[in-house]
């Protein structure tokens, strides 16, 4: 009996040691609350710490750096135009303390920087006009000259820049870091991260985009048959002077063949004129009398005086 009291005491003695004592690793901080009161201020040391076994409880809080990624929001701006703003956030837990008594919880946390984060930047972006979220300086625009002949005067932005879209962003960080401090929050970053007009809105951009280039693409078509018929009519007028020229000097060619023929024909005839007359006659004869054709004349025609002298 003795020895099992005393392996009671030790397994309790165990259990107090387990509860007195927890490890903070160097990535967190904690608040020691006791009986749901906080107890001192935050410890932030990484090691081996004490607390009251069983009274006191340990909760742990990030000390890194965190993310916030707001949902997308339709705000008008102050030209009543009207956009989808999505914007993101690193955040900070610097005064455990007074972020459990405030929060509590990291999810309680992003509760309140979309409602901080959101609504400034609702504020904010309601007192500015659009070009000034858009853009960030007054730097002169260069158009194509395509566009320049076929934009009309709206596409061509001519207000003066007074804050653009960097000021705007800081405009926003200022005034929510120091509302969002009261919750034991530091705000590291905050920035815009998409832009788009409405459905309604985007679908009239997308119809005056798809007319400009419309535009563009009917005068570069027009420039192109224009030369495509420049390119054919010239394309025509060598081909005809090549046509005439070739058929010039195929009629040379020709007329002098002919004259050749000529020529020896004459000479040919002179050499022996009835050797001639024979073979042009059996030639007609080749050329008029075919194998299945009848031929009607007097025996006196002179078509058959070589016939009737071949005796």
């Amino acid at each position: 009996m003795k020895h099992k009291g005393i392996i009671i005491i030790l397994i309790v003695v165990v259990i107090l040691l387990m509860n007195a004592f927890y490890i903070l690793d160097e990535r967190l901080q904690v608040i020691i609350t006791q009986f749901g009161e906080p107890v001192g201020g935050a410890i932030k040391d990484a090691g081996l710490h004490f607390k009251v076994p069983f009274i006191q409880k340990v909760h742990y809080f990030e000390k890194r750096i965190l993310e916030w990624d707001g949902d997308p929001k339709q705000i008008p701006t102050a030209d009543k135009r009207y956009i989808w703003l999505d914007s993101y956030a690193r955040w900070q837990i610097v005064d455990p303390l007074k972020f459990y008594q405030t929060t509590r919880s990291e999810t309680f946390a992003h509760s309140r920087l979309d409602d901080i984060v959101s609504g400034t930047t609702r504020d904010v972006v309601s007192s500015n006009k659009l070009i000034e979220i858009v853009r960030n300086s007054s730097r002169e625009l260069q158009f194509t000259s395509e566009f320049e002949e076929s934009s009309e005067d709206e596409f061509r932005p001519a207000d003066v820049i007074n804050n653009g879209r960097e000021k705007i962003e800081d405009e926003i960080f200022a005034t929510s870091s120091e509302q969002i401090l009261d919750y034991g929050i530091k705000l590291i970053d905050l920035k815009i991260k998409r832009l788009n007009y409405n459905d309604e809105v985007r679908d009239k951009v997308y119809a005056r985009m798809i007319s400009e280039r419309n535009k563009i693409a009917a005068k570069y078509r027009s420039t192109g048959e224009g030369e495509a018929a420049e390119i054919r009519g010239k394309r025509k007028r060598e081909l005809d002077q090549i046509e005439s020229e070739a058929f010039k000097t195929a009629q040379q060619i020709i007329g002098e063949a002919d004259a050749s023929a000529l020529d020896i024909y004459a000479k040919a005839y002179k050499q022996d004129p009835e050797f001639y007359e024979f073979s042009k006659t059996l030639e007609t004869y080749k050329n008029t009398i075919q194998k299945k054709g009848t031929v009607i004349m007097t025996t006196d025609s002179d078509y058959f005086k070589h016939l009737k002298s071949s005796d």
